[in-house]
């Protein structure tokens, strides 16, 4: 075995990250969003890029906007919209320094240009967001022609979605349109005034606290930038400032969005189906009211696909329906497979393609009007993740993002009939290979499935580990159980820097699939429905019993953490077992009476257990907290400040738990952290602290350095 390269934390820099993929109507270009790492301005940089389809040229940086986002082909494919929150088009030198030299070497002048960006943590809308940064706008490329992007909108707060019209020349687009009244109240919450509110969900994550301006939908001359409101297309709902209007503009000239109008529309997940027509007449509600709908999406000859939630159990899959003007029907519900998170629809010809949660994958499927619905893509293997996927208007080419552990995080594209092929096809071709610095200097984990069985279910995870090391030969070793959160939700191999800097140092990362995930139907996911802290505890404890048989995992050397329900098993796990030499719970719950209210689930929470005034037992067993007298295991709770998802509150209350006790805790709080990990500053802390952790409750007492 060769002697192990610990991968620097601060090489966090020089990754990138890749989000959204937009092919051009005549498949001949890829647009893609890029994510990069700014280590002097300590700030993600997210920039467009463009390249050609058979991967004869290397992708085309086409901007370095602060929170370019949404990359939309026009109709022509000569034009290429996005949104983004920018004043200029700024030079940015974008990467890490040297580690060893502290100047930044930078001239002024770039640092000044840095300190333009929006702060693209705050969702639009937040009453967070300074009154003085841009908003964020619809911009287009004039690809022909060349030069810079050209400003379409300046709404003064902001657009937060956007579709081209069927002829090219116009857009329909959401913003808030805040009355008089509402704009004093804006700024005087922005100037530090008190929060005044009415609405039952009164904050959500990362917009902040609510309020009652409405959003509705716009439609926009392309090219004078001359605006109508809709008068009857406005949004409303609970999750309303997340999951957007969604508005999309068929090829008939009617515009498919979705809103909650319901008597109470802050206490439900129902978002119905409306359309109507450019010129705001017309408007129609396609659903019934009882229903979760989302990613309207047009066929040529006017019907309509969309997902559909069942907003009053979550744990039911998300299926794809087809209107075909005078009902509904499902596309897809004979899989018994939720439509993944990334799953947007795409039609080719009289069939749609999406993506499902399968058996621990991301998995490219083909459903027909007829529902007849078939599996695709056997050449993605079952090694790597997709990340994203688009096709052409034209059905002839599709792209997608590969999340390769190995090999990095790529655009790919392919012919789209060679989608049924069984083998990997020629037409399969790799456009970027945008982490080849990072991959070429540190190695990367292998990633391997393991399966075992608990209480006679057959459940699966993936373990990482260092590519130099046999785990069969060389073991016993030290593992980290890294807990998915959701629970709905699932993991499979895939590119994260967060394994490469465990494996380099000699741990094992093992990512257990347990019950109440997705990825296996519906009577997998129920069986935690309102049985948190039971049968996932379980299927992880079972998962490493397995691994330390095999000789792979050492059973005094197991460490744990895990984000959001990863954080909230593990506060199950250590007050029903020994299992860990130390846990690291990060954003989570662990007393859900007192988050009811306090974060912004109250609908979802409702929906599973009841109000905790109804049914306090079924809040107290669920609460991990209630037994908190059991914990011995030492605890590093880590928190977001301005978690409205997971309130800050939650972990503090696990950690007075501990210390109370006597047992060995520590607390870190990001104060403006919401439910996520931002900066790339604060993405390193949290490694820095979770190896730290490790080694200083490692009973072998072997350091490994971070740095």
């Amino acid at each position: 075995m060769t002697e192990r390269t610990d991968i620097p934390l601060d090489a966090f820099y020089d990754l990138t990250q890749l989000t959204d993929l937009a092919v051009s109507p005549d498949g001949e270009r890829v647009a893609f969003t890029a994510t990069e790492y700014d280590q002097s301005a300590d700030e993600a940089v997210a920039s467009l890029f463009v390249v050609p389809a058979d991967g004869s040229r290397q992708p085309h940086r086409l901007t370095t906007v602060a929170g370019a986002s949404s990359p939309a082909w026009s109709p022509s494919g000569d034009e290429l919209a996005f949104l983004a929150a920018r004043e200029t088009d700024v030079e940015r030198r974008v990467g890490w320094q040297d580690r060893d030299d502290e100047a930044t070497g930078e001239s002024d002048e770039e640092s000044s240009a840095e300190t333009d960006a929006d702060d693209t943590d705050d969702a639009e809308g937040s009453d967070d967001a300074g009154g003085d940064e841009p908003k964020q706008q619809l911009w287009v490329f004039d690809l022909e022609r060349g030069g810079d992007a050209r400003q379409v909108t300046d709404r003064e707060e902001g657009v937060a979605e956007f579709d081209w019209s069927p002829d090219g020349d116009r857009f329909v687009v959401a913003s808030r349109d805040p009355t008089d009244d509402q704009r004093e109240q804006l700024d005087q919450r922005r100037e530090g005034g008190p929060i005044e509110t009415t609405r039952l969900q009164h904050k959500l994550d990362g917009v902040g606290w609510t309020d009652d301006v409405t959003t509705y939908l716009f439609v926009v001359d392309r090219d004078a930038g001359e605006m109508r409101r809709l008068d009857d297309a406005y949004g409303g709902g609970a999750f309303q400032d997340l999951s957007g209007m969604e508005p999309h503009w068929g090829p008939t000239g009617r515009i498919a969005f979705t809103a909650c109008r319901t008597d109470r529309p802050d206490d439900t997940l129902v978002r119905d189906l409306y359309t109507i027509d450019p010129d705001g007449e017309h408007l129609e509600r396609l659903t019934d009211g009882g229903r979760g709908c989302s990613n309207p999406r047009w066929r040529s000859d006017g019907s309509l696909a969309f997902i559909d939630q069942d907003p009053d159990h979550r744990y039911r899959p998300a299926n794809v329906y087809l209107h075909d003007g005078e009902a509904d029907r499902s596309l897809t519900d004979s899989l018994d497979r939720t439509i993944a998170r990334q799953g947007e629809l795409n039609w080719i010809n009289d069939a749609v393609y999406t993506l499902i949660a399968d058996e621990s994958r991301t998995r490219l499927v083909r459903a027909d009007d007829e529902g007849t619905v078939e599996r695709l893509f056997e050449a993605q293997g079952d090694g790597r993740a997709i990340a994203a996927f688009d096709v052409s208007s034209d059905g002839s080419t599709a792209a997608v993002v590969f999340s390769d552990p190995e090999e990095g995080i790529d655009v790919y594209t392919v012919a789209v009939d060679d989608l049924t092929a069984d083998e990997e096809p020629e037409s399969l071709r790799r456009l970027s290979r945008v982490n080849d610095a990072l991959l070429e200097e540190y190695p990367m984990p292998t990633a391997r499935r393991v399966e075992w069985e608990s209480d006679g279910w057959a459940i699966d995870g993936v373990v990482y580990h260092d590519p130099e090391i046999d785990l069969e030969a060389d073991g016993p070793h030290p593992f980290v159980v890294a807990i998915h959160g959701g629970p709905l939700s699932y993991d499979e191999p895939e590119f994260r820097f967060d394994h490469a800097a465990l494996t380099s140092r000699g741990y094992a990362v093992f990512r257990p699939n347990y019950r109440g995930g997705t990825s296996r139907g519906e009577a997998f996911a129920k069986e935690l429905h309102g049985r948190w802290g039971t049968v996932e505890a379980a299927d992880i404890a079972a998962g490493v019993e397995a691994l330390v048989g095999r000789g792979w995992a050492d059973p005094d050397r197991i460490f744990g953490h895990g984000f959001s329900y990863g954080g909230i098993a593990q506060g199950y796990l250590v007050t029903q077992t020994d299992l860990f030499a130390a846990a690291a719970p990060e954003h989570g719950i662990y007393d859900l009476r007192s988050a009811f209210g306090t974060d912004d689930t109250h609908a979802m929470m409702e929906s599973e257990f009841g109000l905790p005034w109804e049914h306090p037992d079924r809040y107290d067993e669920s609460s991990s907290i209630v037994d908190a007298d059991a914990i011995d295991t030492p605890l590093l709770v880590m928190a977001g400040g301005q978690d409205w998802r997971c309130p800050p509150s939650q972990s503090e209350q696990l950690y007075v738990a501990a210390r109370k006790q006597d047992v060995d805790a520590k607390l870190v709080v990001y104060p403006d952290e919401h439910h996520n990990i931002g900066d790339p500053d604060r993405a390193i802390h949290r490694l820095e602290e979770l190896l730290e952790w490790y080694e200083t409750h490692d009973p072998d007492g072997e350091p490994q350095a971070t740095e």
